[in-house]
């Protein structure tokens, strides 16, 4: 393959910091989530939430379409990223009335 033209090297040296940055952000994401899971765990909370799922997409929605994202695409990941956290936060349920008994 011939030399990659600087531009394109430049843009993807972008998106490489971007990506780094996304997996960041989700860890961090994740480690808060992680703490929502055990306090619902703890009040015997149920580990989904549809109405706040509900709120989150519409707002996510709206943040898509302001910054020029297509809000399928936005709802999409949100919904991935929420079935995620709601498995973590079954598993955290079930742990604990493990610990429990």
């Amino acid at each position: 393959m011939s030399e990659i033209p600087a531009e394109l090297a430049a843009a993807r040296r972008s998106i490489d910091n971007l990506d780094a940055a996304l997996v960041h952000l989700l860890a961090e994401r994740f480690k808060i989530t992680q703490r929502v899971g055990e306090i619902k765990a703890q009040r015997d909370l149920p580990p989904a939430d549809p109405a706040r799922e509900a709120e989150q997409i519409a707002r996510l929605r709206s943040l898509a379409e302001d910054s020029g994202l297509d809000p399928e695409f936005a709802e999409k990941f949100l919904t991935f990223l929420v079935r995620e956290v709601v498995r973590h936060h079954e598993r955290i349920r079930d742990e604990s009335a493990a610990e429990v008994r």
